[in-house]
């Protein structure tokens, strides 16, 4: 038993040292998880007085007003021999042997988190007690329920505490102690009122009657006590506390509970509940009943540790990692990033990944139907051909054949080749664009750090110009080197006019007639398509070891170049991490401890059994 309570006051004290309080926020939360018990009563129910019963000393703030302004989480720890000390978890490592001390801390610890200005807070103060004279046992207690704010507190204090009080005990795993004082009607108690609300068949619910000695006379709590007037799933048990007398004259505690125990045996009405009545008996009976209640949530905790902690690790890598402080972790993280980006943008070159597959279509399909679409039938009609030809022999017509005409005709229809080249220069270029930016988006790494990214992206763009600038150049020379250099044996093999019974002798004016000019056409044409045919292929060849291997091999060279030069102002510039992301991965990373360190307390207690 003293393990398993043990254990919870662990993991709660890791909780709130890791900043887990149970609120609502973006984060999991193993607080809500932990079986806690929930101190709950209205101002003046003697709440204070019950706690202070059970630990057996005068430790809490006392006044008017709302005392209670933070929760208190009491943990209480049972020891063999020594004397009787006190611990806070914020202030590690100092033993309280004065209780007055430990009042004034209480108080003390409430301004700093809330100021003097009488405003309650959810973030819980941690006190241990460690003594032979209390049971293994864990307490919240939480600020006392109130009707009306007083002088000094703002008017949205009522519904800021009972909604404090209803964010704790509305949890399936808070036993709630509901502090109800026996001098005043049941149906009024503000305990009992909000303890129906969250918990109605009281299956959850304590109930604590304090102030059974302050009744009228020839009045009793016997149908309280009996369950007769309000019935829970657990006896209600009466306590009774040491008066306001007591309280200023100091009366030693455990001379209190003598006589509290004297009172139930001897009080006729009561004689026979006595064995289940007084603070002893409640602490005796929450350390049991909460040892049962943590057994049973045991194995559902470690799932959910399990669980949580894949879900952090996976939300935290996801993240990445955070930025290295020095100039050559900030150069390290970027160059690796850089390397991660490559990576997936030769992966969609390669087929890995989807879009490389839109160059080979350029080459099959755009540049083939854009040299048809040049239409060299048209450039090379009759009227065409005579015009050239003509011009081309000048004041002296051609003797044999002519070779100027010829010359004329096909660099003119050859030169149109360098729009569908440069045409498809351009188009490679911007699929290859296009990839830089999926790849920049699929690179998880890139998205922590907008001004890295940016940068990346206008690297790659500018090799990537720089590529295409080299790529047209020698693309348009592969198309000029066809025209200022013919291929010699294409009209060496042509069937000469004497072979097919041509005359030679005709006169001029004969040789510029339709039948030869279109067998001059013919021919022509023939060539041309012949180096069509052959720029086809090698086209893709130019662009594809200018551009796309370039691409694959030295995208991001003059970047590292220039990376190389920057001082550590202008690395850090670079990872400049969305503040948003550096908190998140922050928090995380304490959240993931705070689990860890949950799991590693649950097996040693495992392995202990």
């Amino acid at each position: 038993m003293e393990t398993l309570i043990s254990l919870v006051n662990k993991l709660q004290r890791a909780c709130t040292a890791l900043g887990d309080h149970g609120e609502e926020n973006a984060l999991p939360t193993l607080w809500d998880s932990l079986p806690a018990i929930a101190v709950v009563g209205g101002q003046s129910s003697g709440k204070s007085s019950v706690l202070e019963s059970v630990v057996g000393k005068d430790f809490l703030p006392r006044g008017s007003g709302i005392v209670t302004r933070r929760p208190l989480v009491l943990q209480l720890h049972r020891i063999n021999e020594g004397q009787e000390y006190a611990e806070f978890l914020h202030l590690p490592r100092k033993k309280f042997t004065d209780f007055a001390l430990v009042r004034k801390e209480i108080s003390d610890e409430t301004d700093r988190e809330t100021g003097r200005s009488k405003q309650v807070s959810t973030v819980p103060i941690y006190l241990s007690i460690y003594s032979p004279n209390v049971v293994n046992l864990t307490l919240i207690d939480l600020p006392g329920l109130t009707k009306v704010a007083v002088e000094g507190q703002p008017d949205s204090i009522v519904g800021d505490i009972e909604n404090m009080v209803r964010s704790f005990i509305e949890k399936p795993n808070c036993i709630i102690l509901a502090i109800s004082p026996a001098n005043q009607d049941l149906a009024t108690s503000d305990a009992i009122k909000i303890s129906r609300e969250v918990d109605p068949k009281g299956e959850r619910t304590f109930g604590v009657l304090t102030k059974i000695d302050l009744m009228d006379k020839g009045t009793d709590a016997v149908d309280i006590l009996e369950g007769k007037s309000y019935r829970l799933q657990f006896p209600w048990i009466g306590v009774v506390n040491r008066s306001q007398a007591d309280i200023n004259k100091s009366v030693d505690m455990i001379a209190a509970r003598r006589r509290e125990r004297e009172y139930f045996s001897n009080a006729p009405e009561y004689k026979h509940l006595a064995h289940r009545m007084g603070s002893e008996h409640l602490g005796t009976m929450l350390s049991k009943h909460l040892e049962q209640v943590i057994k049973s949530r045991i194995p559902g905790i470690q799932s959910l540790i399990s669980k949580t902690i894949i879900e952090l690790e996976g939300e935290l890598s996801r993240l990445g990692k955070p930025i290295a402080a020095d100039s050559g972790g900030k150069m390290y993280a970027i160059m690796e990033i850089c390397r991660v980006f490559d990576q997936i943008y030769k992966e969609h070159l390669d087929g890995v990944r989807p879009g490389g597959e839109k160059v080979y279509n350029v080459f099959d399909n755009q540049l083939p139907a854009a040299i048809k679409r040049l239409q060299f039938d048209k450039h090379l009609s009759m009227e065409n051909v005579r015009k050239l030809i003509t011009e081309a022999d000048g004041y002296q017509p051609h003797l044999i054949a002519p070779e100027q005409g010829y010359r004329r005709l096909i660099e003119s229809s050859l030169v149109s080749i360098r729009g569908p080249a440069e045409a498809a220069v351009d188009a490679v270029h911007s699929i290859l664009k296009e990839l830089v930016h999926k790849a920049i988006n699929e690179t998880s790494e890139l998205k922590q750090y907008p001004s890295l990214k940016v940068e990346v992206g206008n690297a790659a763009v500018d090799s990537l110009e720089r590529m295409r600038n080299e790529s047209k150049r020698a693309t348009l020379k592969l198309v000029d080197m066809e025209c200022c250099y013919l291929t010699v044996d294409f009209f060496r093999k042509l069937p000469q006019d004497a072979e097919k019974g041509g005359n030679p002798t005709h006169s001029i004016f004969d040789r510029y007639n339709d039948s030869y000019l279109r067998r001059i056409g013919t021919t022509v044409l023939s060539y041309v398509n012949m180096v069509c045919a052959s720029l086809r292929n090698s086209i893709p060849k130019s662009i594809v070891y200018c551009q796309v291997r370039e691409a694959k091999r030295t995208l991001l060279d003059h970047f590292f170049a220039e990376l190389g030069k920057k001082e550590t102002k202008q690395l850090s510039s670079m990872l400049d991490e969305d503040p948003a992301v550096m908190e998140r991965r922050a928090a995380l990373a304490k959240r993931l401890e705070l689990y860890r360190s949950a799991q590693a307390e649950i097996d040693a207690v495992a392995w202990a059994k």
